[in-house]
C-alpha cells in the first residue's frame, strides 16, 4: 500500500505534530489513536515505558492501576519516579510524569491492586479499549483474563525479568482492514482490462512519454496473439515477453525499460485471497445478525458482489505505481483507474445498505467512506482469532505438543521458567530469590516440576542454570530489557487500537542474552 500523500502547507497544529506518524497510518488511525483509552496494570519500569511509547504518538486516556508506594527499588529502574517520590502512589507518581510528556493526553490513576478491583469493582475495566498488564502472580494474572475475555476487551500481558521478557497477547476476534502488506500485489487488470481501460489501450498511441503500463499491454497483447491468447505464466513464457519488449527499443525508453522490470508483478491482481476465501466462508460472515459488526456485513457485501457481479474478480483499488511518463497521460490512466474503483465501491455499498435494511440495522452503520475503504483494500483484510491466556494455563493445553524432551537451551525453556515464576509467586506468596537465593532454587525447581507434571509433561526439565538465573534477578527489571519489550507491546497496542497492520500472534518471547527471539501461537 502506497504511504497517505503529503499534507499541505495549511495543516493543522495537531496535524504538524503528528506528521510523521500520520504519514504511517493516516489520519483515520490517529482520530482513532486519539480517541483511545488505555488501561495499564502495575506502574513497573515496563509498564511505564509501555505508556510513553503511548503517551507520545497521542493516545486519548490513560489510567494506571497500582496499589504500591515508591520504594528504593523502583528509583533504580524506573524513568518515570524521581527521590522525592519515596513513600508515595506508584501509580500518582508515574502519572504525573507520564502526562507531561503530551499534553494532549489525559491521565488518571487508581491507588487500587488489580485483584482488590477484580473482586469488588470489576465493571471498572469495562471502559476501556486495551488493557496493559505486567509482572502479575499466576493467579492474579488468570483472574484478569477471565474478565476481560468475557467483556471482549483485548489484554496485552508484558513480562521483563532479568535478561528475559515476553508478550502474549489475548483478543477475540481482531478484524484488519489496512494490514500494511510488506510485498503489495497492483491490481492492474491487464488480464481482463475493463471497458474504459480497454478502450484507453486501444486509442492511445505507445510513444516514449506514456507509462509503461500501456507498453507492456501493447506487447502482452502481440505475445497472446501468438500464444493462444494466453498470459505469461512461467518464468519461460515471462523472459520471452520482456525479449519481446527490448526488440521493440529503439532508443533508451524509460518506459520501456520500466515495462521489462514490471512482466514478474504487474500479473495476477484482483484474485481473491486464501485469507479473503475463508472470511467469505466464515460462520459470521454467512449468517449475519443484528449484533454483526460492520466488518462483517461489508464482507458479505463484497461477497456478493465478487461471485454475482464482477466475475469472481475484487473490487478494483484504484492504486496505481509511479511510471515514469509525461503528467498528462500518467494523470488520465490515473483516471479510469480511479473512477472503476468508484463504481466499483458504489456497487458495494449499496449491496451493505441493502443487507442493512434486511437486518433492520441503521443506514448510517457503514458510511460510504468505510466501504471504499474496504474496497481499496480488499486483498490484505484478515482476521484473527485469538486464545485464553486462562486456557493456555490449564493442563492438556494445545501448547504441550510443542514442548520437546530438548527444552533445555531453548526459548520455550525461559516461556516455562517465566510461567514457573509466576506459579511461585502464588503458591510461596514472595519473589523468587527475593530474600534467598539457594533455597528459592530449590523451591522454584519443586515448583516447574510441579506445573510440567500438571501439563502431562514428564520428560522435558528446566536446567539448574536456567532456575538459579529466574532466583538471582529477585524479581528485578533491566531498564534496558524493559524499554526494548515495552517498544514492542506499544507497537501492538497500536496496532490493535487503528485496526491496522497484523499484531503478534500471539505470544513474543525475548532473551536479552543472546539477542533471541520467538514467536509463538499458544
Amino acid at each position: 500500500m502506497s504511504s497517505p500523500a503529503p499534507k499541505s502547507p495549511e495543516q493543522s497544529d495537531k496535524n504538524k505534530k503528528y506528521d510523521r506518524q500520520i504519514r504511517l497510518w493516516g489520519e483515520h488511525g490517529q482520530t482513532l489513536l486519539e480517541g483511545a483509552k488505555i488501561c495499564l496494570v502495575n506502574a513497573n519500569a515496563l509498564g511505564c515505558e509501555i505508556l510513553k511509547g503511548l503517551v507520545l504518538p497521542g493516545i486519548g486516556v490513560f489510567t494506571i492501576v497500582d496499589g504500591s508506594v515508591v520504594s528504593e527499588e523502583d528509583l533504580g529502574v524506573n524513568f518515570f519516579l524521581e527521590p522525592s517520590n519515596l513513600g508515595q502512589s506508584k501509580a500518582s507518581a508515574c502519572m504525573t510524569l507520564l502526562q507531561e510528556l503530551n499534553p494532549d493526553v489525559n491521565g488518571d490513576c487508581v491507588e487500587d491492586s488489580v485483584d482488590y478491583l477484580l473482586s469488588n469493582r470489576p465493571a471498572f475495566f469495562n471502559d476501556f479499549d486495551v488493557v496493559i498488564a505486567s509482572n502479575l502472580s499466576e493467579d492474579s494474572l488468570l483472574k484478569l483474563s477471565n474478565y476481560l475475555w468475557e467483556a471482549n476487551i483485548p489484554l496485552i500481558y508484558c513480562r521483563s525479568l532479568g535478561f528475559f521478557g515476553s508478550i502474549r497477547l489475548q483478543i477475540k476476534e481482531h478484524c484488519i482492514i489496512e494490514s500494511h502488506p510488506d510485498n503489495p500485489q497492483y491490481d492492474l487488470r491487464l488480464e481482463q482490462p475493463f471497458p474504459s481501460l480497454k478502450k484507453h489501450f486501444d486509442t492511445t498511441l505507445i510513444t516514449n512519454k506514456v507509462p509503461w503500463l500501456l507498453v507492456l499491454n501493447k506487447y502482452l497483447e502481440q505475445w497472446k496473439q501468438e500464444n493462444s491468447g494466453r498470459i505469461p505464466s512461467n518464468y519461460k513464457e515471462k523472459t520471452q515477453l520482456r525479449e519481446t519488449i527490448r526488440r521493440a527499443m529503439t532508443n533508451d525508453e524509460e518506459n520501456f525499460e520500466e515495462a521489462i522490470k514490471s512482466v514478474n508483478t504487474a500479473f495476477g491482481g484482483g484474485k481473491v485471497t486464501a485469507d479473503l476465501k475463508s472470511i467469505f466462508e466464515d460462520e459470521a460472515c454467512t449468517n449475519l445478525n443484528k449484533q454483526s459488526k460492520p466488518f462483517w456485513i461489508m464482507a458479505k457485501a463484497l461477497k456478493e458482489f465478487v461471485h454475482n457481479e464482477n466475475d469472481g474478480m475484487l473490487p478494483l483499488p484504484g492504486v496505481l505505481p509511479d511510471m515514469t511518463a509525461d503528467t498528462e497521460s500518467y494523470i488520465n490512466l490515473q483516471n479510469i483507474y480511479r473512477h472503476q474503483a468508484i463504481q466499483d465501491a458504489d456497487s458495494v455499498y449499496r449491496r451493505s445498505q441493502a443487507i442493512l435494511k434486511e437486518l433492520g440495522l441503521s443506514a448510517e452503520s457503514i458510511s460510504e467512506k468505510a466501504v471504499r475503504l474496504f474496497c481499496k483494500e480488499a486483498a490484505g483484510v484478515t482476521v484473527i482469532r485469538g486464545s485464553k491466556i486462562a486456557d493456555e494455563y490449564e493442563r492438556n493445553n494445545r501448547f504441550l505438543n510443542v514442548i520437546d524432551v530438548e527444552v533445555q537451551g531453548t526459548l520455550i525453556e525461559h516461556y516455562i521458567a517465566l510461567r514457573a515464576y509466576e506459579r511461585f509467586l502464588t503458591e510461596c506468596g514472595n519473589i523468587p530469590g527475593d530474600c534467598y537465593v539457594e533455597s528459592d532454587t530449590a523451591r522454584l525447581k519443586t515448583v516447574a516440576y510441579k506445573m510440567l507434571a500438571d501439563w502431562g509433561v514428564t520428560q522435558a526439565s528446566l536446567s539448574d542454570d536456567m532456575v538459579h538465573q529466574i532466583c538471582h534477578y529477585g524479581g528485578a527489571e533491566v531498564h534496558t530489557i524493559s524499554a526494548f519489550i515495552a517498544g514492542i507491546a506499544a507497537q501492538e497496542v497500536i496496532k490493535i487500537v487503528t485496526k491496522q497492520f497484523k499484531p503478534v500472534d500471539n505470544t513474543f518471547i525475548y532473551n536479552g542474552i543472546t539477542s533471541e527471539t520467538i514467536s509463538l501461537k499458544l
